[in-house]
């Protein structure tokens, strides 16, 4: 099928953002995967735990080799987007999860290896999954209408992830029966997303993606280096860790509040994330995206040192301080995901778009599976380590963003490969 370049202005109607992003089934699609990933992703290591009876340590260790393996795999899929598959490999990493659930069904109690192998497909689809989904989002919009089909994107798949958080949460109250129907259901609901993916049929053809090369006119000035962009991209990717991991350590750990502080934390972080995205991502076009994405390291480290500020003031003040921060934390984390994939899809040579998201959503795994780690490792050192720490890496990897890549012998300069 040959690919049609859909635009979308910055305030178009809902509709137009909606075709810019795929069409309505691929939104709906979005929306029931976003539903199933929400419904059993937080709660994968309780249902190893109670339904399969395995230790906590053995189930979390499955957990971590599913995701490190879905990251291995993800320069095969880069390859398969760039011979021009595109909702081919967006319903593939549905279906591998649908095979993931059913593996995790099957698991009889007490059994690690097939727990293993389940976490194990479901982590290559959740690994997949986005640099497929960007792919085909860069197939069919370009520009800044690209940017904002991608903001969408992500505002519609945390409003479904976090929809399907709270009815996992109403079925806990069930037991081991609700728990194995919520696993039931959320392979259901992959399935169904897969074919809606499916039924899109988009493959993208050298004449309908920008030529290599091109800046598509964005005036984003110097192309940083590359490997330094994604060098930079693993720091910034622990800002998505901070308000599941670091914030709930530090409140219930250092400042002895009620857990009642990191669950509100972490419902106005996805309530922001999908009313903000959108609308602070179009403010944002205003500017260049390389320089959108060194402001979002700016933010985050003010954050960072303000989380410090907070917690020194100890039991009674600081929980509330720290809920505060956390709304400019989230706003650093809106403008970081508003510009870092779509720098990187302007970046790349349209030979290789599958190669370089690829690559892009390996850092980003990457940064995601070694936070917790980092974290909970200088959290025992006192606040100036851990947010201290958080504030000069996250400084220095906006400083690296802005480092343009040198030119070649000609003096003409070439986008990296």
């Amino acid at each position: 099928m040959t690919t049609t370049t859909t635009k979308i202005r910055p305030r178009a109607r809902a509709g137009a953002l909606v075709r810019g992003s795929g069409g309505p089934r691929y939104a709906v699609a979005l929306l029931v995967d976003a539903l199933g990933t929400g419904l059993l992703r937080p709660f994968l290591l309780l249902y190893g735990v109670t339904v399969l009876r395995l230790s906590a340590p053995a189930t979390g260790i499955a957990m971590t080799a599913g995701v490190v393996v879905g990251l291995v795999c993800m320069p095969a899929v880069g390859r398969w987007l760039d011979r021009g598959a595109r909702s081919t490999v967006v319903a593939a990493s549905m279906l591998v999860r649908v095979l993931g659930v059913v593996l995790l069904l099957a698991t009889p109690a007490g059994r690690v290896w097939p727990f293993a192998t389940a976490a194990l497909f479901l982590g290559i689809g959740n690994q997949a999954w986005p640099a497929a989904h960007a792919a085909l989002v860069a197939t069919v919009a370009h520009g800044r209408e690209r940017d904002t089909a991608l903001a969408a994107g992500r505002a519609l798949r945390n409003a479904g992830m976090g929809a399907g958080a709270l009815l996992a949460t109403a079925c806990l109250a069930g037991g081991t029966t609700a728990l194995q129907a919520l696993a039931a259901v959320t392979g259901l609901a992959y399935l169904t997303a897969a074919a809606l993916a499916w039924s899109v049929r988009l493959r993208a053809h050298p004449a309908a993606t920008p030529a290599e090369g091109t800046a598509e006119g964005t005036g984003d000035g110097p192309v940083p280096r590359m490997r330094a962009l994604l060098a930079a991209n693993v720091v910034y990717a622990f800002c998505l860790n901070v308000p599941e991991i670091a914030l709930p350590l530090v409140l219930v750990t250092q400042l002895h509040a009620s857990p009642v502080w990191s669950a509100a934390i972490f419902v106005a972080n996805t309530v922001l994330v999908v009313a903000l995205q959108v609308p602070v991502t179009v403010l944002m076009s205003r500017f260049s995206r390389r320089n959108v994405l060194a402001l979002a390291g700016v933010v985050l480290t003010v954050s960072y040192l303000g989380f410090l500020a907070a917690t020194s003031l100890g039991h009674g003040w600081g929980a509330p301080a720290v809920a505060a921060v956390s709304v400019l934390c989230t706003i650093g984390e809106i403008i970081y995901a508003g510009s870092a994939t779509a720098l990187v899809t302007v970046l790349a040579p349209a030979r290789a778009l599958g190669r370089t998201l690829a690559r892009f959503e390996l850092s980003t795994g990457f940064g995601l599976a070694v936070s917790p780690a980092v974290i909970t490792v200088l959290a025992p050192h006192g606040s100036a380590a851990l947010w201290g720490g958080l504030a000069a890496a996250t400084l220095l990897a906006a400083g690296a963003t802005c480092l343009p890549a040198p030119p070649p012998a000609g003096g003409v300069c070439r986008r990296p490969r």
